[in-house]
């Protein structure tokens, strides 16, 4: 037992010696969480969506009162509610005795370029086409040579989307309002509406309390991933292995001290990237329980897993960390560690359908009631433990400790 955690004692300080694997294995999941918590700290929190949207009313000589009606609906949506939460989006529109149509030109060039979610546009004779339809109730004719509400927006900009879906409701509400002071709109005979609270968007978690087992696992996927790998393969091409094998030391009780220095390295990471989490960010999420215990155990096992297998399948150390590399930033981005990755492209979703890394972040998640599972237990437990016994199996049958024995 002694010469195992003398292994594991080796392993642990030549990882904190070293400034670059110090700094990758400790400093840099610390940086990261840091930096974004402070930049999306504000998704799921009131007031981090306000859309800029423009409307300029070209109908105000106009006798009839819908337009000014219209633009006052607008007005109101865009205003300050009185409990001082912020507004719902942000209202341009021309100022007094400025040019309208300079203003819309101006407007559809922000909307092009993104700087402007939508432009709403009530067009000359609007109102009078309001007035007239309510008088002759021809909804038809009304349709065809009638001017109408011109939105324009940026498609497939997804806060242009958002802005639009908003405002059709209020049009859709405006056009309700107006249709039954006109007559044309029985309420009594509109389908009821019955409305129950079953929670409030408060209770969503915050940015840091999703961010934080994200980060966790990434920092037990680079260790696994760097860290094993290199202390075999530099051990291996500086000679060092040789030395040990002139030891009554055994290759089972060699990786066995490895495995106990990489859980030790993995502890040291966790107690860090948490407190940071918890007591400079806020986060509140608890891993006290046995459910994320066994999710954090396994996931540590499964990135020792893949270190071993990079292990066995490079003849230096410097082929060893290429493959890492490689492997590293699609396993890490396509994962969902730190942000959701529900509307990836199909042929982009296989590759986290086989990823690991994906089951155990979603897994960790959900043991922590940070989010709902996307993929059943059972799911999430096999295809990384599949993933171990995998790379175990070819790690025995590829790995070479040393050419020259």
């Amino acid at each position: 037992m002694r010469d195992i955690l003398l292994v594991a004692r080796n392993h642990v300080v030549t990882a904190v010696r070293e400034k670059i694997t110090l700094f990758w294995f400790l400093i840099f999941p610390v940086f990261l969480l840091v930096v974004l918590s402070l930049i999306f700290g504000q998704i799921g929190q009131e007031g981090e969506i306000s859309f800029q949207i423009a409307l300029a009313n070209a109908d105000q000589a106009s006798n009839a009162p819908f337009s000014a009606i219209i633009e006052a609906a607008f007005d109101e949506v865009a205003e300050l509610p009185a409990s001082g939460r912020e507004p719902l989006f942000q209202l341009r529109k021309p100022g007094k005795g400025s040019d309208v149509n300079a203003f819309i030109e101006a407007q559809l060039t922000a909307v092009r370029r993104g700087r402007l979610a939508a432009l709403i546009v009530l067009p000359h004779g609007l109102g009078e086409a309001i007035q007239r339809n309510l008088m002759t109730r021809s909804s038809t004719q009304a349709s065809l040579d009638a001017p109408g509400v011109e939105i324009h927006f940026s498609e497939g900009n997804a806060a242009s989307d958002m802005s639009v879906s908003i405002i059709d409701q209020i049009l859709s509400g405006i056009d309700r309002e107006i249709l039954a002071q006109g007559g044309a709109y029985d309420r009594d005979a509109a389908i009821p509406q019955y409305k129950a609270w079953v929670g409030t968007m408060s209770e969503e978690a915050p940015y840091v309390d999703f961010l934080l087992p994200g980060i966790v696992i990434m920092g037990f996927f680079m260790n696994g991933l760097f860290g094993i790998p290199g202390a075999i393969l530099f051990s291996r091409d500086q000679l060092v292995l040789r030395r040990y094998w002139v030891t009554p030391l055994t290759v089972p009780r060699f990786l066995a001290g490895i495995s106990v220095g990489h859980l030790v390295l993995c502890v040291v990471q966790f107690a860090l990237v948490y407190s940071v989490g918890r007591f400079a960010l806020g986060a509140s999420v608890s891993f006290a329980n046995v459910e994320t215990a066994l999710v954090l155990l396994l996931a540590a096992a499964t990135f020792m897993a893949f270190g071993f297998l990079i292990a066995a399948v490079s003849k230096t150390a410097n082929s060893g960390m290429a493959i890492a590399n490689i492997l590293n930033m699609p396993m890490m981005f396509l994962s969902g560690l730190f942000f959701p990755i529900a509307g990836l492209p199909f042929v982009i979703r296989l590759i986290v359908f086989v990823n690991p890394v994906s089951y155990l972040a979603d897994r960790l998640r959900a043991s922590l009631d940070v989010s709902v599972a996307a993929y059943p237990a059972l799911v999430a437990v096999l295809v990384p433990a599949g993933w171990v016994l995998l790379s175990a199996a070819i790690a025995a049958w590829r790995l070479r400790w040393d050419v020259g024995r």
